[in-house]
């Protein structure tokens, strides 16, 4: 995934530009302030700070709609050259009127950074990684202010500081950021496939995840430019033959064959052997102990509760690697796993299934690809078209191919008998567990001591697929037919899909995160912060050893923002194992506790060198727990929970809300200052904190390690439930 991880990394260099920003305006405004003789004009000082707000406000407004009309990549290469013009423009500056004119340009360029950096990564990012890459733009954004503090202070020590050459040295890094959005950055696979350009988006696929063979994700792609529809959630048992009989016919079955010969299993259609299944039908415990709780949250927890146990090799049916029915440790072989399947239940009930032919049931469609060098380096990822093999027969048989789409998650279609012409997908999932049923031993390659019988539990999530059966046929490659068929998809308008009740439900998760995210202290906290730590004695400190007032506030906030650096790598390591929900419902009581510290620190007098070290404590262990949740996840989340046709509108619009907030708090905090002190402000973001604790815990659903798609879709089955109760 090196592929992956690099275009992220240079991703987030947008981010990390924003970071630098923000720190040097804040350490060149002092001197602005004294070259333009603003000293008793605050409005024209807060307006030079705040005019890149404004300008990151106005362009987010226009961003996610152009962004899904031309492209992520071209907004990312504006932002770039907006970057670079306002550091030039700062650089010049011959007054206070074009210094403004050049702040507006790099706020054009950090909305577009901010806005979309996360959705970038995210449509880029392999589902197994993608929380702990989409937290790179929290990382550089707090590296490019540590950087930034230190080049300020450092410019600070000098007989004459130059204000403009501190802003105009932003133009360099953003020099370096034009390039990569320019030369290494491809364009979002999902865009491109929005767009039909089918071949584009294999070619940067295969960049991204390094190998040839990207159908399954490809066909991923195509099926997420689906909105609405009705998504049901059905139950399987995946087994050997002799544990799965019993009076169902053999048409309900699909059947799963071994490399080697006689081995084979059969998953079969069952009812309430599946959590998901019996959370979709009748909620859960939560559910029935918690009427308020989100039907949503329940579904998405189902699916994380019963994760397969790492380690056992019956759990590896679906591995977390994408491939299906990878069970075998033996490193150097590239056994083939074949897959066929028969007609479901649906089929079952029609008339005319009993003349099918068995010759069709006993030949594999679908085979591994391997080669010698997946010979060396292990068993294969993923499952293929065989070349020379038609995906749906002519005759009617609803025969099934699955592929791996990551995160344990696979994809399969099969021919939808109540609609002709149409394809029913979906999405399976083990659900993790076994048990032994009549005491029969099932006999897995590599594996000669398995002395008790074992079953799998799969959930599947079936929709209406985008792609048609007729295009499938006679088609030698996945790639083929979905390219066939992404000329004739058929795509709501963007008014109407927001208007899906599961695209609705997303919103609503994504601005109440954002719009808490500004509630929940962090401007109140840094507007504090050289306040507290001058009561600490840092100043005096500083002073004795020859550093003046103002080079000693640089680095101070330069120590601070060092310090979140190694919390925001621990948040790197836990978003893709803990999970985002785990990590906001962790933090979140450690800042409300900050918090109360700080109240109680103003209220009652505890002795001024006492005050000086628990304010001091609170801040740090307030900032550094922001980082690791409260600040990344929101974006993250944000980037994730949309399809892909409204998600560039569906981000401009939970971005607006961030922008939109992050001004009202501002300016509100020296009138909340003012009218009931910095107790009162603290005790306000305190309650803040403990209501987002709240909605996390009944709104926000766990998303870890799930395709974009299949989040969608479950937002949908979410929706739909959540309007039935």
């Amino acid at each position: 995934m090196r592929g992956a991880v690099l275009i992220a990394l240079a991703a987030a260099i947008g981010n990390m530009l924003q970071g630098w920003d923000n720190a040097t305006i804040a350490g060149s405004v002092l001197y602005i302030k004294k070259e333009f003789n603003l000293q008793t004009q605050p409005t024209m000082e807060g307006l030079i700070v705040a005019m890149s707000l404004i300008g990151a406000t106005v362009i987010t407004t226009f961003s996610g709609p152009v962004s899904d009309m031309l492209g992520r990549r071209p907004m990312l290469i504006i932002s770039s050259v907006l970057y670079f013009l306002s550091g030039l423009v700062m650089l010049w500056a011959p007054n206070v009127y074009v210094l403004l004119l050049a702040r507006l340009l790099d706020g054009f360029g950090i909305g577009l950074a901010v806005t979309l950096v996360p959705v970038y990564i995210s449509e880029t990012a392999p589902p197994e990684i993608r929380g702990q890459l989409n937290t790179f733009p929290q990382f550089t954004g707090s590296l490019g202010m540590f950087l930034s503090y230190c080049m300020v202070f450092g410019m600070s020590l000098t007989q004459a500081p130059s204000w403009r050459l501190m802003l105009g040295v932003l133009s360099i890094p953003s020099l370096a950021y034009f390039f990569l959005t320019l030369f290494y950055l491809p364009e979002s696979p999902r865009w491109l496939v929005s767009k039909g350009r089918m071949k584009e988006a294999k070619q940067v696929l295969q960049r991204l995840r390094g190998r040839e063979d990207v159908s399954g994700e490809m066909a991923l792609l195509m099926e997420g430019l689906g909105v609405g529809g009705e998504v049901s959630i059905e139950e399987y048992i995946i087994g050997p033959d002799n544990e799965l009989v019993d009076n169902q016919d053999e048409k309900d079955q699909i059947k799963l064959y071994g490399a080697e010969e006689g081995l084979s299993w059969i998953a079969k259609p069952v009812t309430g052997q599946s959590t998901l299944g019996l959370v979709s039908r009748h909620g859960s415990m939560a559910n029935q102990s918690m009427p308020l709780m989100d039907p949503l949250v329940t579904l998405f927890g189902s699916v994380h509760e019963k994760m397969p146990e790492m380690g056992s090799m019956r759990s590896m049916l679906f591995s977390n690697v994408g491939s299906m029915f990878n069970i075998t440790e033996n490193q150097g072989k590239t056994d083939n796993w074949d897959e066929e399947s028969q007609k479901d239940e649906e089929n079952h009930m029609s008339d005319g299934s009993g003349a099918e032919s068995d010759d069709n049931l006993r030949s594999p469609l679908l085979s591994r690809q391997g080669t010698n060098a997946e010979g060396n380096m292990g068993p294969p990822t993923s499952l293929s078209m065989r070349q020379g093999s038609n995906f749906m027969q002519a005759n009617g048989v609803s025969e099934q191919a699955s592929m791996g789409i990551g995160g344990g998650w696979q994809l399969a279609y099969r021919k939808d008998e109540k609609k002709e012409g149409a394809l029913k997908r979906i999405y399976l999932h083990e659900e993790g567990g076994s048990g032994s049923r009549r005491g029969s031993i099932i006999s897995l390659p590599g594996d000669t001591h398995a002395d008790q019988g074992e079953f799998i539990h799969a959930a599947a999530l079936v929709s209406q697929s985008v792609l048609r059966a007729e295009s499938l046929l006679g088609q030698q490659s996945i790639e083929e037919a979905i390219e066939t068929q992404s000329e004739t998809v058929t795509k709501k308008s963007v008014w109407k899909a927001l208007l899906e009740p599961g695209v609705k439900h997303a919103l609503i998760v994504g601005v109440g995160l954002q719009i808490l995210q500004q509630f929940s202290g962090i401007n109140g906290v840094l507007y504090y912060t050289p306040q507290i730590l001058e009561q600490a004695g840092v100043g005096v400190l500083l002073s004795n050893m020859g550093i003046g007032s103002d080079s000693a506030s640089f680095l101070i906030s330069a120590v601070t923002t060092l310090l979140m650096l190694p919390t925001i790598g621990v948040a790197m390591r836990l978003m893709d194992l803990a999970g985002r929900r785990w990590l906001l419902l962790a933090t979140l009581p450690v800042l409300l506790s900050s918090l109360i510290v700080l109240v109680l620190g103003n209220v009652i007098n505890m002795g001024e060198v006492m005050h000086a070290v628990i304010s001091t404590v609170s801040v740090v262990v307030y900032f550094c727990t922001f980082v690791m949740g409260f600040g990344p996840i929101p974006n993250i989340l944000c980037s994730e929970i949309f399809p892909t046709s409204v998600r560039g509108i569906c981000i401009a619009i939970c971005a607006l809300t961030f922008w939109i907030g992050d001004i009202i708090v501002t300016y509100s905090l020296p009138i909340m200052l003012n009218s009931i002190g910095l107790g009162g402000v603290f005790a306000i973001y305190a309650v803040v904190c403990a209501v987002a604790w709240v909605f996390v815990f009944l709104k926000v659903p766990e998303t870890k390690g799930m395709p974009l798609e299949v989040i969608t879709e479950f937002f949908a089955v979410g929706a739909k439930r959540a309007a039935t109760e």
